[in-house]
Order: structure tokens, then C-alpha cells, then sequence
């Protein structure tokens, strides 16, 4: 169950401010695109890891593009939707 929680917050990996993204929940830096391992189910902030998560790639699934995750604390491995202000290294396209 999807939980909308749309915050800024200030990147702990480049330490760039980010905003809110208004039209959806902003869960990562548009920037780096790094994340914290923050939530089991989308927006409910219940996961007890808190572990960067690196960007390592883009995926393509059910019809949207998704940048991949790799959690450096816990390697466990997600993905999310790219938001429409994040910067794409070319090297993950």
C-alpha cells in the first residue's frame, strides 16, 4: 500500500538541498539520485536498515523506467520511478 509522503530533504550522500516534488513523493536525489533504505512498503518509513542506496542502473518494468538500487549496508536490491527533474548519468542509459 502505497503511502504519499512527499518531503525535502538534504542529500547525506553529495549534501545537496532537494525539494519537494509536489506532484508525487520525492524519495531520492534528483542530483545523485542516491536514497536511503528508509521504507518497506513505499512512504511508511518503517524500515530499520536506513543504508545508502547506490544507483547502479535503469530498468524498464511494467512500462516504466526505474533507476536500480543497491543498498550499501544490506545489498538487499529495489528499484523506484524516475522523477521528472532527476539527471541521468548517460552511463545508466
Amino acid at each position: 500500500m502505497f503511502k504519499k509522503l512527499d518531503e525535502g530533504f538534504t542529500c547525506l550522500n553529495c549534501g545537496k538541498k532537494v525539494h519537494k516534488l509536489v506532484t508525487t513523493s520525492r524519495d531520492h536525489c534528483p542530483f545523485c539520485l542516491y536514497s536511503l533504505h528508509v521504507d518497506i512498503t513505499p512512504g511508511d518509513r518503517l524500515n530499520n536498515c536506513k543504508g545508502l542506496l547506490e544507483p547502479i542502473g535503469v530498468i524498464k518494468r511494467n512500462g516504466k523506467d526505474k533507476i536500480l538500487y543497491k543498498c550499501e549496508k544490506c545489498r538487499t536490491i529495489l528499484n523506484c520511478i524516475i522523477a521528472r527533474d532527476d539527471v541521468i548519468p548517460y552511463t545508466f542509459v
